[in-house]
This record gives C-alpha cells, sequence and structure tokens, in this order.
C-alpha cells in the first residue's frame, strides 16, 4: 500500500514512484495533476534532450517515439487508478491488455512538455479501459484507448 495522503489533486515524481515500479529511465511521468477520482488526471513529461531515447531516436532530428507517448499515456493511467482506488499494488503489476485506435499527430521534441489527459471509460476489476489525449502547448498531438489490468507478479 502506498501512503500517500487520500484527496490530493497533484502527485510529484516520488509518490509517483510509490504507484508504479517504473524507474528511470523508463518511468515517463514527471507528475500528475488535476486528478479526479473516478474521472480523469492529467500526467505531465517534460520532454528533454537528455531522455535516454533521443540517443537513437533520431540523433539528427530527435523525436519522441510514438510507442513511448502510448507507454507515458498508460503510466499516467496506471498511477491516477493506483492512487484514486486506493489499489494494493504491492507484489503487483498494471499490465497493458491492448491499445486501439492509436494516432499520432505531431512529433513531440526536446523541450516540449507532454500533456496526456487519460479518462475512466470503463471499470471492471482487474480490468480498466481507458482513453488517452496527449498534447503539447494546447494541440493534440497524439490519442489512444486503451485496456489493462492489474496482475500478480510472478514469483
Amino acid at each position: 500500500m502506498h501512503n500517500i495522503e487520500p484527496g490530493k489533486t497533484t502527485l510529484d515524481v516520488n509518490e509517483i514512484m510509490q504507484l508504479l515500479p517504473h524507474r528511470y529511465p523508463f518511468l515517463l511521468i514527471d507528475k500528475l495533476i488535476d486528478i479526479k477520482a473516478g474521472e480523469s488526471a492529467i500526467g505531465v513529461k517534460c520532454v528533454s534532450y537528455g531522455d535516454q531515447f533521443f540517443q537513437g531516436h533520431f540523433p539528427q532530428k530527435p523525436v519522441m517515439p510514438g510507442v513511448l507517448i502510448i507507454e507515458a499515456m498508460a503510466q499516467a493511467a496506471a498511477a491516477f487508478t493506483s492512487y484514486t482506488e486506493n489499489l494494493d499494488v504491492e507484489g503487483k503489476i498494471v499490465l497493458f491488455m491492448g491499445v486501439d485506435k492509436a494516432r499520432f499527430r505531431k512529433p513531440v521534441v526536446p523541450g516540449d512538455q507532454l500533456n496526456i489527459l487519460v479518462r475512466t471509460v470503463q471499470r471492471r476489476p482487474p480490468v480498466w479501459r481507458f482513453e488517452g489525449d496527449a498534447s503539447v502547448d494546447g494541440k493534440r498531438v497524439a490519442d489512444a484507448t486503451f485496456a489493462a489490468m492489474l496482475a500478480q507478479l510472478p514469483s
């Protein structure tokens, strides 16, 4: 169980790490803001040239890979759900079940602040469905619907 105060509308990276097993370089959410229990939250990723994936994608024209934008959506949804539903994440992991209707509309580059609105579409624990909309400066850069489940870690 996490020890984060209930009812917060913003979580920092240290609180997110209590909810998710991801760590650098694969933790793709810097904070969670505008948390509305049972509804939505916004994950924030400050995109930096120092992000490890830019070493190879692409050195002369760095672009955040679309699959990592989708992963950031999933991390935002997992942290939001784990926090607002006070899920016992000890010994468990949130796993992707599927991604539908993913669209990439504009490249995300170093210096961008990626804001990822995640909304709960369906809740049937241990399975949830979400919609994700990623934007930079108020302009949509990607969107997708996806499903995830809370699963026991293999021993």
